[in-house]
């Protein structure tokens, strides 16, 4: 390839990145927060008339959408995922919100209110914005090419706690069943990072061993809960460690809990 060429290509090219950075601009300087806040009043007026909670607004999730509905006005054609685009919930989890569940709806139109009238005229639009498992949602609108391109992002909001305060969590789950939860968690740390079988125990062998993972730590896992009730154990320990092959960017804890049938300073003299 000859010298020109290749300067004409460079040549060529640089006016494409800089016409699709102008764009972009453009785009951003054209956001509508406005839009966007009537949008989610519309939202919540359609959940309270189907007797759905209202959902709160997450930033995390509108910087998410605002990026994504940037992108929609630069391309023309909206979708859900462009070439190179992270997916949804890798979009928001960069953006720094933590969900067990998340859905998206995008469009483009003239007013808000007709958007929002598409939304509860298409099913599956209309079940995302009604989901009563959903609790957040982030909003964007951005003005392009004569038109509005809005992006609502909604989800189902986990907590972001420590391993600790996760274990606190549930040893309180745990005492209204009338057991001691032990402040030692280092068996439990160690058993809730194996699939199969128990590390070396200190104190004496559990008589069951609970491993689950999950968004919900505000209850107990059934097959748990019903150990607890038959008052065969009077002591437990609780332990948290990294969860297992999660998927995507989903919020996801992973516990373990040991049920002893004698407390500690019994075991230790077993």
């Amino acid at each position: 390839m000859s010298t020109l060429l290749r300067s004409i290509l460079f040549a060529g090219w640089l006016v494409l990145m800089t016409a699709t950075a102008a764009l972009a601009q453009d785009a951003r300087s054209a956001a509508r927060p406005a839009a966007a806040e009537q949008l989610f009043a519309l939202a919540n007026q359609s959940r309270a008339e189907a007797g759905a909670q209202p959902l709160k607004w997450d930033a995390a999730l509108a910087a998410a959408a605002m990026k994504h509905c940037e992108r929609m006005a630069v391309e023309g054609p909206i979708a859900h995922r462009y070439g190179g685009e992270p997916d949804v919930s890798e979009r928001a989890a960069q953006a720094g919100a933590h969900f067990s569940r998340i859905e998206e709806n995008i469009a483009v139109g003239s007013y808000p209110a007709s958007i929002h009238d598409g939304w509860m005229h298409s099913p599956p639009h209309r079940a995302n914005l009604l989901n009563p498992n959903v609790n957040r949602v982030g909003i964007a609108v951005v003005a392009a090419h004569g038109v509005l391109f809005a992006a609502v992002d909604f989800s189902e909001a986990v907590p972001v706690l420590s391993a600790a305060q996760v274990e606190e969590r549930v040893g309180e789950l745990i005492r209204m069943s009338g057991i001691t939860v032990s402040a030692d968690h280092a068996d439990a740390r160690a058993a809730c990072q194996l699939n199969h079988g128990l590390p070396p125990i200190s104190g004496g062998d559990p008589q069951f061993v609970m491993r689950w993972q999950g968004a919900d730590i505000d209850h107990l896992p059934q097959d748990l809960v019903t150990r607890l009730g038959t008052r065969e154990f009077r002591q437990a320990e609780v332990g948290s460690c990294p969860a297992q092959n999660a998927e995507g960017a989903f919020t996801v804890y992973r516990l373990a809990v040991l049920l002893y049938s004698a407390p500690a300073r019994i075991r230790n003299n077993w």
